[in-house]
């Protein structure tokens, strides 16, 4: 690893003063080397960034889709450091207007590195101008209103633009055909989890032997940001009720108080489980009524706890609403009712159907 003195002791200093932020952001490794996982998209990215090197060129615009969490803007802060350029971070959300955008690209230096975080996110019109910012490396700026206004090009330095989104499929095929690379980030499995928390274990000062590495892996549900936070929590766990010394007792331990089950599920999954079979008899029920019953928005419920739960088969969305599963009784130790005739759980609907 390529952490100097004066890094290390940042980290561990801004651990001891339980800046949680910044150390997260210290631990992201800082090229392709350290990075940890994702073989097929690091050996590919490798490609293409050495070989815009190698031509003196700017790096082709870059997509990188997966689930949060898996190092996506990791990878974008990589890209910059191969590249030896500055990077530019924002998110699309925060891209409401076309002349937000202008603003952003005009500014930009020759070779920049700009991130843009949920790209899928941003508004149309914006997105249109982005299409020709990213092909010709002009903007069009409409200056005033109405049958007078006009279109002044604004030429732009080359730059490399990295999009990130959890939802590839809500990308315009206009857009998407833009980038010259496209990778998508797939969950880890849990050696490859346990090899992250290992290195973040170092760099944070926690000793950590293998069996405690390997419990907290199993916990983290494929997501290396998951895993980096629930070590610091045991690390907490460790350093204030035991030697603080991390072994497989510890964390399974500290994780239950913190009410991070075997299986990685927290609160929120446990809650959505319970009333889906204690309430509904495991369904099947309207997401809204699920949401209702959890004292959640529905939101919450569909993009939080729903996909990690349909994930590990706990739960399956059906025409007539969300289903449990045989391994969902099981994991809560619950029988499943009685199964009718019919294939039914017996249980008569709110108007008896």
């Amino acid at each position: 690893m390529n952490w100097d003195d004066e890094s290390d002791d940042r980290i561990v200093a801004a651990a001891a003063d339980g800046e949680d932020t910044a150390v997260e952001a210290a631990l992201r490794p800082k090229d392709l080397g350290e990075f940890v996982g994702q073989e097929k998209v690091r050996q590919q990215l490798d490609l293409v960034l050495k070989a815009a090197r190698q031509r003196g060129a700017t790096a082709d615009h870059v997509l990188l889709s997966g689930a949060p969490g898996l190092g996506k803007t990791t990878l974008s802060m990589i890209i910059a450091a191969e590249m030896g350029a500055p990077i530019r971070i924002t998110s699309g959300p925060a891209i409401q207007h076309a002349g937000d955008l202008a603003a952003i690209l005009s500014s930009l230096q020759e070779g920049e590195v700009l991130f843009l975080d949920e790209i899928h996110r941003m508004s149309r019109p914006a997105e249109e101008m982005l299409y020709m910012a990213m092909e010709d490396f002009r903007v069009d700026v409409i200056v005033g209103k109405g049958p007078g206004a006009t279109a002044i090009p604004l030429e732009l330095p080359p730059f490399t633009l990295v999009g990130a989104t959890t939802r590839a499929g809500l990308l315009p095929p206009p857009l998407r055909d833009r980038f010259g690379f496209t990778g998508h980030m797939e969950f880890y499995a849990p050696e490859e989890l346990e090899r992250v928390i290992h290195r973040s274990a170092g760099l944070l000062d926690v000793e950590i032997d293998t069996a405690g590495a390997a419990e907290i892996a199993g916990r983290s549900r494929g997501t290396p940001r998951i895993a980096n936070r629930l070590l610091r929590r045991v690390r907490d766990y460790a350093q204030v009720r035991a030697d603080g010394v991390i072994n497989r007792e510890v964390a399974g331990t500290a994780l239950k108080v913190y009410e991070v089950d075997e299986r990685g599920l927290d609160r929120l999954d446990r809650a959505v489980l319970e009333a889906l079979l204690k309430l509904f008899g495991g369904g099947p029920v309207g997401l809204s009524t699920l949401a209702v019953a959890v004292g959640e928005e529905r939101e919450t419920v569909e993009e939080v706890a729903e996909p990690f739960l349909v994930r590990e088969g706990l739960l399956a969305r059906t025409p007539r609403g969300r289903v449990a599963t045989p391994a969902a009784w099981a994991h809560l130790g619950l029988v499943p009712p009685q199964q009718g005739v019919n294939g039914s759980s017996g249980q008569q609907g709110l108007f008896g159907t």
